[in-house]
């Protein structure tokens, strides 16, 4: 048996999160912002980094698999319901607000689609809905609603988009404008089912590309704290994606409505 590309990646994503956090004794990018009126601040920090490098581990091994998915997802919906929901309600710049938002539920999608594939009898039997193919459709449809704020960010911090394009790339605002429709239309497609197979996977290319293009040549230069957090951040939504593209396998490229929808595809698969 071997593991999907993108099952390893998000696993070693969650499993780099929690050293990061257990040495840095603090929340590192992928969880902030965190409001200061949450209690126990310190010790949650440690509690996010253990989850994420136990869960990560987890996930590498099929017998353990299945309870590192559970606790992953849910830990992860929680903190996108009680501190990223609310914020969309009650924080400013909305922009800002709904794409970090967004990069939550991009973890939470992958979390999901995890944990329909590796579900038990007992999972099964007593979250049907979360873990069956109504499971699978609202995970993916929650990865389709996250990418609409990464494209509308483009638009509205421009110059900031525009300034990270590579040096050696021509027409770099025609490229920040391309790239924000194109993560729009690829979160609609996902959204409504239409191309979703096609959509999803472009969607990872595009996230890959950045990682690649902009954050690694930063990393190799010599990253400052910061730099080196939003390579992090940039690769744990590139491997999140990875997995929900995972999830269309054996689908039409250019599938359209029920056909675009099935859990027959895990990440374990044959050699």
């Amino acid at each position: 048996m071997r593991l999907s590309a993108g099952h390893v990646s998000f696993a070693a994503a969650m499993i780099w999160l929690g050293v990061m956090g257990l040495s840095k004794g603090d929340f590192v990018q992928v969880w902030q912002p965190v409001p200061r009126w949450v209690p126990a601040r310190e010790a949650l920090a440690y509690l996010c980094a253990f989850i994420s490098l136990a869960s990560g581990i987890g996930l590498l091994w099929q017998r353990t698999a299945a309870v590192a998915a559970r606790v992953l997802f849910a830990s992860l919906l929680v903190w996108l319901l009680a501190l990223r929901l609310p914020n969309l309600f009650f924080q400013t710049p909305v922009v800002l607000v709904a794409w970090t938002f967004g990069s939550t539920a991009v973890m939470v999608a992958a979390a999901w689609v995890l944990y329909v594939w590796f579900a038990g009898d007992r999972d099964r039997q007593r979250l049907g809905f979360a873990t069956g193919d109504t499971g699978l459709r609202i995970a993916r449809a929650l990865y389709g609603l996250a990418l609409i704020p990464f494209g509308i960010a483009h638009f509205t911090y421009i110059e900031r988009t525009t300034s990270m394009v590579p040096g050696w790339l021509p027409w770099h605002l025609a490229w920040a404008y391309f790239f924000g429709c194109t993560f729009i239309a690829a979160g609609v497609a996902v959204l409504i089912g239409v191309y979703a197979r096609l959509a999803a996977t472009l969607s990872v290319l595009q996230l890959g590309m950045f990682t690649l293009l902009v954050w690694v040549p930063v990393v190799v230069a010599g990253p400052s704290a910061s730099d080196w957090s939003e390579f992090v951040v940039s690769w744990v939504l590139t491997a999140a994606a990875w997995v929900v593209a995972d999830s269309y396998r054996g689908m039409p490229w250019l599938a359209v409505g029920r056909r675009a929808h099935s859990t027959e595809v895990g990440p374990w698969t044959s050699h």
